[in-house]
């Protein structure tokens, strides 16, 4: 099976173009019918040729959608028109995030008034006052010690009676106890919350804080924007339109940088071992047939691509798409360019012939045709190079051709 029926079972033809220089075909005159080529230098250039697609370049192509359930108020974008990141796309009712960001700074607010009210503690007149007490309880205790000791001694002296000096130690029992309380509300107003309840007022404001962060982005999401430069390639949704955001957020828009493009080129599995990145490479697309468009191999992907039971393998292209011709999912035709070597013999491959092992081209002496043994280099276009055997301005037959027994040996 030739490269061209390999070709034309697999989708991707094998093929091998010559360069401009090539080797000029000469019909003989006579009754005779033969076909015969000079021997030319010329450049032999080696390329496969594969078919593959224009696409959009990892990152490039940018499907825009909502992370919010909500109305469609407005929708800027339209199918082709330019856009640059940062632009509206589209906008969503938003007055119950409003309301909702509205509600969490509330809060967060009162958060903080609580934090500052802990903080502060007790007001300065509050404890004034409770010193004041304390003094005036201090006084009393004083004043009842005094006459408890009194009320003892007299007591000894049989002056008063028992239950006038019982009754002086419960006075200044009490006075005691007025003293201590009064002390402990004045320390309780010096440090009237614990760290404990400082700490949890802290957490209320940083979780208030975190809610307000939140109620924001929310209410952000309302508003869709551009997340890079490039054309509106498709719009699937319609102001007015309540969308509901899952698992998966709604698609409003997808957008396309027409300047991160390449071929993805599908290569045959016989000429992929051939391909490797930074070899130069040209095709062509049906909206621009007389155009060569330029590009480099960048990647070859090691996971095969099967169809049909025919394996290909993916390779990519970088191309230049400054004037915007090109679009994804066009169809290229791709010949990526293995090897070329300039000013070297050639003859059409049609002209070289096996016979008992040895490679032959008929060699035209006048009339007649002589058989020469040639060593050959590399095919290209149709082409094969000519390492030994003959020299520019020879000329030969083209397979096909019945040769003619001329005068002189083979050789």
């Amino acid at each position: 099976m030739n490269t061209m029926s390999v070709g034309a079972m697999l989708g991707i033809t094998v093929l091998l173009l010559p360069s401009l220089q090539g080797c000029k075909g000469e019909a003989s005159g006579g009754g005779s019918s033969r076909q015969t080529a000079t021997v030319v230098r010329r450049a032999i250039r080696a390329q496969i040729q594969a078919t593959g697609v224009v696409r959009a370049m990892i990152g490039a192509e940018v499907k825009v959608g909502s992370r919010v359930s909500g109305k469609v108020e407005r929708l800027f974008a339209n199918i082709g028109a330019q856009v640059k990141k940062g632009d509206p796309i589209a906008k969503l009712e938003d007055a119950d995030l409003r309301a909702r960001l509205a509600r969490t700074e509330a809060e967060l607010a009162s958060a903080r008034a609580q934090l500052r009210l802990l903080r502060r503690g007790a007001r300065a007149e509050e404890i004034t006052e409770a010193e004041a007490t304390l003094q005036q309880a201090e006084a009393e205790l004083s004043l009842a010690t005094t006459d408890a000791q009194r009320q003892t001694k007299l007591l000894g002296q049989e002056l008063v009676s028992k239950e006038d000096a019982d009754k002086a130690q419960r006075n200044l029992a009490v006075a005691r106890g007025k003293v201590a309380a009064t002390r402990s509300r004045v320390e309780l107003l010096k440090q009237r919350y614990l760290p404990e309840e400082i700490a949890l007022a802290e957490a209320k404001v940083k979780l208030g804080e975190a809610g307000v962060l939140e109620a924001r982005a929310n209410l952000s999401y309302a508003s869709l924007v551009a997340p890079i430069d490039g054309v509106v390639a498709q719009v699937t949704t319609q102001e007015g339109e309540t969308v509901a955001a899952g698992m998966n957020s709604p698609t409003f828009v997808t957008i396309i940088d027409l300047g991160k493009l390449e071929v993805a080129a599908y290569v045959d599995e016989v000429d992929i071992g051939r391909v490797v990145i930074g070899q130069r490479a040209t095709f062509t697309v049906d909206s621009f047939p007389d155009v060569d468009f330029t590009g480099k191999v960048t990647a070859v992907y090691p996971r095969a691509v099967i169809q049909s039971n025919v394996v290909n393998y993916i390779t990519t292209l970088s191309i230049d798409n400054s004037q915007g011709r090109l679009k994804p999912d066009m169809t290229a035709t791709i010949n990526i360019v293995l090897e070329e070597r300039r000013d070297v013999l050639a003859v059409p491959e049609k002209a070289l012939r096996r016979e008992g092992g040895r490679r032959i081209v008929h060699l035209v002496n006048g009339e007649g045709s002589i058989a020469r043994t040639v060593r050959v280099g590399r095919r290209g276009g149709g082409f094969i190079e000519i390492i030994e055997g003959l020299k520019k301005g020879d000329v030969v037959l083209i397979n096909g051709s019945t040769p003619a027994q001329g005068k002189g040996k083979s050789s």
